[in-house]
């Protein structure tokens, strides 16, 4: 029991760490589409932005997941 109860907590870390990763990577892609922007560079903008939208968007998924899986007392 207790290992079934540490594997589910590991699972669960992997998934925020994943989540929280998808966000970095969304923030820097919105950076270095602002950055291109700046530049006057316009379709790497914009392929940035899509890519940060991905991003985001994946981001969001998996932290919904993590809290629908997350029991109640555990969630702050």
């Amino acid at each position: 029991e207790n290992a079934s109860r540490k594997m589910e907590g590991t699972m669960l870390q992997n998934n925020q760490d994943y989540a929280a990763d998808l966000h970095i990577y969304a923030a820097h892609a919105h950076t270095a589409a602002a950055a291109a922007h700046h530049r006057g560079d316009h379709e790497t903008a914009e392929e940035l932005s899509v890519k940060a939208q991905e991003f985001s968007m994946k981001a969001a998924e998996r932290t919904e997941e993590i809290a629908r899986r997350t029991p109640e007392p555990l969630r702050v």
